[in-house]
C-alpha cells in the first residue's frame, strides 16, 4: 500500500515545483519499474498539490480538455537512421559521411543507411552492388548489434522515466502514453522536447517525435519532419492535418489499394473525406472500407500496450555464391542460432516459436515456423528445430541464396520456466555454460568458441521433439 506521508504529501497542500522534486523522482522510479498503479496514485497526489502550476504550463483549457474528457496524449518516438547514427556517434571521423550498414559482398543487402547515403538513393533492403554504384564513396560497415542494443536500452530507460506505458516496436521505435504524465512534467510538447534533449545529451543520438491523441496520428506526425523533428497534432485538428497527405500515409494502403482509389480520382487522404462509410465499403469491401474510413479521419482507438517489446529476433545471411553443401548450411545456421540465442539472453527473453527463411536462386522465398514445447533461449534448441524445418522444406543439396533463423512469440521467463528452461538431456544447454560462452565471445569475438554440435546431429535429427504449426 502506498503511504502518502512517506512521500511528504497531504491532500490539499500547496507546494512549488522545487518542493515536489523528490516525489517526482519517486514517481519516475515507479514508472521505470513498471509499477503502474503506484505511479498513477502518486501522480494523482502530486497533481492535487500542484494542479494550478501545471495548468499555467499546459494552458488551462487544454489541461481541462485532457483531464476531464479523457483525451489521450500519445507520443511516437523514432530514432533517426539508428544503426548508422550509432556508428557515426562511435566514429567521429564518419560524421557527415555516407554510412551504409551491411551490403558488403557480392550479394550483400543494405540494412540501413545514414541520411548522407540516402541522398544518393541508398535505402534499406537494397542490394549492396546497387548501393555501391549509387554511392561509390559510401563507407560500408558490418552491423554491431551489441552496440545497437546498448543504445536502445539507454533510450528506453529515458522513455520510462516519463511513463511506464511504453510500447516498444523495435530497438529504435516506441509509443508512449503520457496522458497522466503531464501532471508531473508539463505539456506534451515540453515532455517531447525534454525526451529529445536527453536522448541527444545522454545517448548521443537524434530522435524524431510525433504527438497526437492516437497511435496512428502520432506515427504519421513523427515521420513528417525527419530527421530530428517534432510535430504535434492537437485533438480536433486531425482532418486538417491529414487532408494534404498522400494515400501512402494510410496504414495498410498498399500499391493495389492506392491504384484502385486513384482510378476514382482519389489522390490524397483528404479526398477520402468526401466519401461516406457506405461508399468506401462498396469500393474496398466491408473490412477495408471501414478501416480506411476511420483511419483517414484520424480515428485509432488502440491503447499503448506496455512491455510488448520486440516481437521477434532473427538473423540472416546472403551467400556470395549459391550454397549447396548441407553440412556447411547447418554450420552457418548454427552461427545464426548462436547470435539469436545470445540476443535473447541479453534481453532476458524466451522464444516460443522457431522460424526459418530460405531464398532460392530465382528469389523464391520460403518462411516456415514451429511452436516449441517450451519457450527457450538455447542456441542448440533453436538450431535443432531450424534444421528440422529446413529438412522438411529443402531437398538435399538444393542451392540456397539466403538463409535466416529467428524466434518469435517472445516472453519474459517466469520462475517455473527459469527452473525448466534447459533440457536435462542437453549437457551443453545449461545456463551457466551458455553465459560462459557469451562472455568468451564478448571478450574475444564470435569466432573464439562454438558448440561442438555436429557430433550429435544424428540424435537431433531423429528426435526433434516439437510440433510444427
Amino acid at each position: 500500500m502506498l503511504n502518502l506521508h512517506e512521500h511528504g504529501l497531504r491532500l490539499g497542500a500547496s507546494v512549488n515545483v522545487d518542493e515536489t522534486t523528490r516525489q517526482e523522482q519517486q514517481a519516475q522510479a515507479y514508472a521505470q519499474k513498471g509499477q503502474i498503479l503506484q505511479f498513477r496514485i502518486l501522480q494523482g497526489c502530486i497533481q492535487t498539490c500542484k494542479s494550478e502550476t501545471v495548468k499555467s504550463t499546459v494552458g488551462a483549457n487544454k489541461y481541462d480538455s485532457i483531464m476531464e474528457h479523457g483525451a489521450k496524449v500519445i507520443i511516437h518516438a523514432d530514432l533517426d537512421a539508428f544503426y548508422a547514427s550509432v556508428e557515426q556517434r562511435d566514429h567521429p571521423e564518419w560524421r557527415g559521411k555516407p554510412i551504409i550498414i551491411g551490403g558488403e559482398g557480392k550479394r550483400g543487402v543494405v540494412s540501413t543507411a545514414s541520411y548522407e547515403a540516402r541522398a544518393f538513393g541508398v535505402h534499406s533492403a537494397q542490394p549492396g552492388a546497387i548501393a555501391k554504384r549509387l554511392c561509390p564513396q559510401g563507407i560500408f560497415v558490418q552491423p554491431r548489434m551489441r552496440a545497437y542494443v546498448a543504445a536502445s536500452k539507454s533510450v528506453f530507460a529515458i522513455f520510462k522515466s516519463y511513463t511506464p506505458l511504453v510500447e516498444g516496436l523495435s530497438l529504435d521505435e516506441a509509443f508512449l502514453d503520457v496522458t497522466q504524465s503531464i501532471r508531473l512534467f508539463g505539456s506534451p510538447r515540453l515532455i517531447a522536447e525534454d525526451i529529445r534533449r536527453r536522448v541527444q545529451e545522454e545517448v548521443g543520438l537524434k530522435i524524431s517525435v510525433g504527438i497526437a491523441s492516437s497511435k496512428y496520428m502520432a506515427k504519421v506526425a513523427s515521420d513528417l519532419e525527419k530527421p530530428d523533428g517534432l510535430v504535434e497534432v492537437t485533438k480536433g485538428d486531425e482532418l486538417r492535418f491529414l487532408a494534404p497527405l498522400p494515400l501512402s500515409n494510410l496504414w495498410g494502403a498498399g500499391p493495389k489499394t492506392q491504384a484502385k482509389l486513384k482510378t476514382l480520382g482519389i489522390e490524397l487522404i483528404g479526398d477520402l473525406h468526401r466519401l461516406s462509410l457506405a461508399d468506401l465499403k462498396k469500393i474496398l469491401g466491408p473490412k477495408s472500407g471501414s478501416h480506411f474510413f476511420h483511419l483517414s479521419r484520424g480515428v485509432d482507438p488502440r491503447d499503448v500496450i506496455a512491455h510488448r517489446g520486440v516481437k521477434s529476433i532473427s538473423r540472416e545471411t546472403t551467400f556470395g555464391d549459391d550454397l549447396r553443401c548441407d553440412e556447411t548450411l547447418r554450420r552457418i545456421m548454427l552461427q545464426l542460432a548462436e547470435d539469436v540465442g545470445r540476443q535473447l539472453r541479453q534481453q532476458e527473453l524466451l522464444g516460443a516459436t522457431v522460424k526459418i527463411k530460405l531464398r532460392e536462386p530465382d528469389f523464391t522465398t520460403h518462411v516456415r515456423q514451429m511452436t516449441l514445447a517450451k519457450p527457450t533461449s538455447s542456441d542448440l534448441v533453436i538450431h535443432r528445430n531450424a534444421c528440422q524445418l529446413i529438412k522438411n522444406l529443402r531437398q538435399k543439396n538444393d542451392p540456397v541464396r539466403l538463409i535466416g533463423v529467428g524466434v518469435g512469440s517472445l516472453q519474459e521467463p517466469d520462475q517455473q520456466q527459469q527452473l525448466s528452461l534447459f533440457e536435462k538431456d542437453e549437457p551443453c544447454n545449461s545456463e551457466r555454460i551458455l553465459n560462459t560462452l557469451d562472455e568468451i565471445r564478448r571478450k574475444f569475438g564470435k569466432q573464439a568458441i562454438a558448440h561442438g554440435i555436429f557430433r550429435r546431429e544424428a540424435r537431433y535429427e531423429a528426435n526433434p521433439g516439437e510440433d510444427e504449426e
